[in-house]
């Protein structure tokens, strides 16, 4: 690890750091019992979906400051071949909400000081495909707001989209192949090109600009859609393209195995 970072590392740490404040203020009021509230996630209630961010900030921190332990760790858990996740959240339900949200908030503080601190140009394996730091922090970011949903939806809260939602749409769009290579497929070649309205009125755009295939709408409705938290039928998303339909039924913008995705709400 080389002292040092870069801009958009800071920048990408700070808004991570950001998204964790966001949820943390909105759990750390809560009484035991509204921990147990249930969460859009089938199965996990508060809980579980802050005992997940901890633990996997905890193996994020491993990865960044100790790659070859927590390779061992991904060849342990490869051998075992039991659901890693499930496993985890099991442990995670010994502890009671206060130490759940501690544990969260010190690992926290420590992959964000850990994350700072890297070369630029180093990569940091995961359970995926070695990442930069910048896309490495930039999963966690994804994670973090994400998982947020869940818990603005179980809590009936609504949540003002920001800024640091154009980190989530660039990782959703990067992980374009990703979503087909979950699934054992192969991307289509046809370009997909996105635009999307910011929520303080940017345009952000990717992909070429005379591109057949199109998704363009609200930031945030592009972001729901590659977390898998709301169905299509109820974004406003305009889909343009036989490719780009094929991928808004199927994008994931998250590791693991693939998501089944969210009921329609209505």
């Amino acid at each position: 690890m080389t002292a040092g970072g870069s801009p958009l590392l800071e920048q990408l740490v700070g808004d991570f750091e950001a998204e964790c404040a966001d949820l943390d203020a909105r759990v750390s009021p809560l009484d035991t019992g509204a921990w147990g509230t249930p969460t859009p996630a089938t199965g996990w209630d508060i809980r579980d979906t802050i005992n997940h961010l901890a633990f996997f900030d905890a193996d994020a921190l491993l990865a960044v400051t100790d790659p070859d332990a927590f390779s061992a760790l991904v060849q342990r858990v490869t051998v075992a071949g039991n659901d890693y996740v499930e496993q985890r959240t099991l442990e995670g339900r010994s502890f009671d909400p206060a130490q759940v949200l501690g544990r969260w908030r010190t690992g926290r503080v420590a992959l964000a000081a850990a994350l700072r601190g890297m070369d630029p140009g180093a990569r940091v394996p995961w359970f995926g495909p070695p990442m930069s730091p910048a896309s490495f922090v930039t999963a966690r970011l994804m994670e973090v707001w994400a998982h947020g949903q869940d818990v603005v939806d179980a809590l009936g809260q609504q949540r003002p989209a920001t800024s640091r939602l154009r980190a989530v749409a660039d990782l959703g769009y990067r992980t374009r192949a990703f979503s087909y290579a979950v699934r054992g497929a192969v991307m289509p070649e046809a370009p997909v090109r996105l635009e999307l309205a910011g929520p303080e009125g940017q345009t952000w755009t990717w992909g070429p600009p005379d591109a057949a295939d199109v998704i363009s709408g609200p930031a945030l409705d592009f972001c729901l859609l590659v977390t898998q938290r709301r169905h299509r039928d109820d974004l406003a998303l305009t889909v343009r393209g036989a490719a780009a339909q094929e991928w808004a039924a199927i994008a994931q913008a998250f590791a693991g195995p693939p998501g089944a995705g969210r009921e329609p709400l209505s």
